[in-house]
């Protein structure tokens, strides 16, 4: 993949999802809690919800691709079951690394610039993967 150049990438469209976390205040006393971390880039996003992702809240140390990211989870995660945050998760890696076929999530199509940049995937991940650890410590009875 051609790396795109870095105005495609920074889009006024994907920096003003940043501006949106801000509807999404952390609650560190919700029922359900999870972190994520990027290797690729020391990104961190912790999440905060309750069943059924009421609530939603992030709390996101990430660059704006990042931000982007959690923003578009948040907008669309209410009402999601365990079983199709991880079959997204799946098909956003899969994405990501593979060229395969853009997963089934609204507004996913916003990081598509981020693709070619594959210091960026980590960050993209960062709100699913935190929503799955908080599923996975929720059903270790945490």
């Amino acid at each position: 993949m051609t790396p795109r150049p870095r105005g495609a990438l920074y889009s006024p469209a994907l920096l003003g999802l940043a501006v949106e976390l801000a509807e999404y205040p952390y609650d560190k006393n919700a029922s359900l809690i999870g972190e994520a971390r990027s290797r690729s880039c020391g990104s961190t996003l912790a999440v905060s919800f309750e069943p059924g992702f009421g609530n939603l809240g992030l709390k996101v140390t990430a660059c704006a691709v990042g931000q982007a990211s959690a923003a578009i989870f948040a907008r669309h995660a209410e009402g999601r079951d365990p079983e199709e945050i991880a079959q997204v998760t799946a098909a956003i890696e899969e994405w990501l690394s593979a060229d395969g076929p853009q997963p089934e999530w609204p507004d996913i199509a916003m990081l598509e610039a981020a693709r070619a940049y594959p210091a960026r995937h980590g960050a993209i991940l960062l709100p699913w993967k935190a929503a799955l650890d908080a599923l996975s410590n929720d059903a270790a009875g945490r």
